[in-house]
Parts: C-alpha cells; structure tokens; sequence
C-alpha cells in the first residue's frame, strides 16, 4: 500500500504500520471467583515462599507487574507461527488468581517478530455491552474465567507495549464490530473514524470521485491502524468504550468501493456516505450501558511467555512499559511523543497492570 501515515509520525512509525497494514487484517478474532483472599489491597514481593515462583516456570516477579510462564520450546513457537494455545496460558493463570482481570496481556521479549506473524492480536472471550454492532455472548469458560475476562491480547515483542500495537488491540474488544461499513475487515478502512483502528481525520474532495485523507492538513493514512502509540483514541472509539455519550459522537464519513492511488493518501470512490451520531444509534440501538454507567476503569495481567527464565534487565525493560503505559499520568521522557492508555482515552479511563495481594488465590 502507499501513502498510509502522516508526515508527523517518526519514520520507525511508518515502517511499523505498513508492515501493519500488511499483516494486521487477522489481528482481531471473536470466540463466538473469588474477588478477594484476605491480603491487602497493595502489590507483593512475593506470593510464597519460593522468591515468588508459584510453579519453577510460572513465577511472579518482585515488582508484581509480570507473570514469567516458560514454555517447552515447542508449546512457545507455536504462539510464533499464529498457532498459540491462548487457553493453556489463561487456564495457568487462574490456577493461582482470582478472576479479576478484564483483559489477559501475553507477551513474548522476541527482538524481530517473525517477518510473516501479525504484530498483535485480539481473541475476544465475551460481549456484554450492547449498541456496539454485535451480539452478546460469553465464552470466558473456555479459558477458565467465570465471566470478568473481555478479552486475551498476544504481541510477539513486548517492545510493542511502547510503541504499539497496544492501544490498538486493547480498543478491538469495542470496535469494529460491524458497527460502521468497511472494506477492511475489523478496522474503520476508508472512514472518518481517524483512530487506532484506521481512517483519516480530515477528508478533501479533488473531484471525479477522488479523494485525500489525511491529519492536521498532512496526507496520509491507514486503513488498519495509524502510527502505533503516537496517536489517541478516535471520536467513535471513544463512543464505544463507553468514554463519551451520544450526545458527543460525531458524524462518519464512509467512502463506498475505495481504492488507492499512487499519491499520498488519495483513493477513489463511488461516492462518500454521512451516518450520522443519530443514524448509526438508530441502527445499532444505544449502547448499553451508557457513558455514565460505563466502566472507566480496567485491570490487566502481563503474562510474559519465553523458553528459558527471563534475566533481570529484561524485565526491568518490560516493567518499565507496562508502569508508564498504565500510569494515571504522560509517560516518562523515554516514550518521546507516544501516548499511553490514560492519555489515549482523553484522561477518562484507567488501566491497572499491578497484581494485588487480594489477585491471589
């Protein structure tokens, strides 16, 4: 594909997304306890006495932000070649945790993903919010969870916690589920949406059915995703997660039969398509539950997945991450221009990675 990211994102950006954009329409796959043991509401040092392993290859380290699960070679390469057992992993895990968790956050510490391998992707365990384009359901049995888990997010490159494509995964338990037309299954394509999922911010009509879409007055987007953890949650992404009410969604435009040009962000087609806040809440029903009974706030594990024991300073590495990701707050300088979930949400909602005395069985 040409053209698919503005000019303001570093150029690492750009060769990360358009490996996205090749990889990523697979990134998103729907499978259509006890909250609290005594302890207190702090992280721990350890879980036992055994310098915190509750197994010699499932073992929580000391800043209680990661789980280390070493896996048999082959059980580990599987999750390489787009085949890993996400059941196996969420199973371990409720052998020893509550069922607290909304999402599941498996990682491997790889340099280089594997050139054919998507850089993240979305299993979907339940749907319990209605108005967002797709049926309720619960399949959160299947991985050992009795009905709190949304969701179980893989990234081969725990690297992707930074620079993404986290933000991206974690809004696919919303969005898009059918809730807008697209050409490109699961993400917002040729869309005004202009978010993690994809589509342009601002559209200009050249004429004879030609089109530019870009951000800030610069050309350039994608249509699976848009410059990793450099940019915030979209308008209709927020509407989804909850976020915002109606009464702030804004209008999407929707191009009919596109196609890109050879130049920067310019496509053709058919005709562009205005549903308005109105028209897609008439045809979706309203969410439910709205804005003001919405959760904000989330809670995630980090199951990092390896072969042998991770060292110290790889896990310093990932903790790093995973604080500034989910801090209330911008990320320290390291992370540059890039967003973390606070900042992606408009400062509206949170997401704790830290794992609780009260997380443990």
């Amino acid at each position: 594909m040409q053209n698919l990211f503005p000019n303001k994102i570093p150029i690492y950006v750009y060769l990360f997304l358009i490996a996205v954009a090749l990889a990523c329409i697979s990134c998103s796959k729907d499978d259509v306890g006890e909250m609290d043991n005594g302890g207190t509401d702090n992280p721990i040092d350890n879980p036992d006495t055994s310098g915190g392993a509750f197994e010699e290859n499932f073992v929580l380290d000391k800043d209680s932000k990661l789980v280390n699960f070493v896996l048999p070679t082959a059980d580990y390469d599987k999750f390489l070649q787009g085949e890993g057992d996400f059941a196996m992993v969420s199973n371990k895990v409720y052998e020893y945790f509550n069922d607290d968790f909304d999402f599941i956050f498996i990682l491997s510490n790889e340099e280089e993903k594997p050139a054919d391998l998507y850089f993240g992707v979305t299993r979907t365990t339940k749907n319990d919010v209605e108005g967002i384009g797709t049926s309720l359901f619960d399949n959160t049995a299947n991985y050992g969870s009795q009905g709190a888990l949304k969701s179980i997010i893989y990234m081969p490159e725990a690297g992707f916690v930074r620079n993404g494509p986290f933000l991206h995964e974690i809004v696919h338990y919303w969005g898009n589920k059918n809730f807008i037309p697209t050409t490109v299954g699961g993400h917002w394509g040729f869309s005004s949406v202009g978010g993690q999922l994809g589509g342009f911010a601002e559209l200009t009509d050249l004429g004879s059915n030609t089109y530019q879409g870009g951000f800030d007055g610069t050309a350039g987007f994608g249509t699976f995703a848009n410059g990793g953890n450099s940019l915030p949650y979209g308008n209709l992404e927020l509407y989804l997660m909850g976020l915002i009410g109606a009464d702030e969604l804004e209008a999407v435009q929707v191009a009919e039969n596109p196609e890109f040009t050879s130049e920067r962000g310019v496509f053709t087609a058919n005709n562009i398509t205005t549903y308005t806040a109105a028209d897609l809440i008439a045809q979706h029903g309203a969410r439910v539950p709205s804005s003001q009974n919405a959760q904000k706030d989330f809670k995630g594990i980090t199951v990092v997945i390896s072969r042998a024991k991770l060292s110290e300073a790889e896990i310093t590495e990932i903790n790093s991450n995973l604080e500034n990701f989910s801090r209330k707050a911008a990320p320290d300088s390291s992370w540059g221009s890039l967003v973390n979930f606070w900042q992606a949400t408009g400062e509206r909602a949170t997401l704790e990675i830290d794992i609780l005395q009260a997380n443990i069985k």
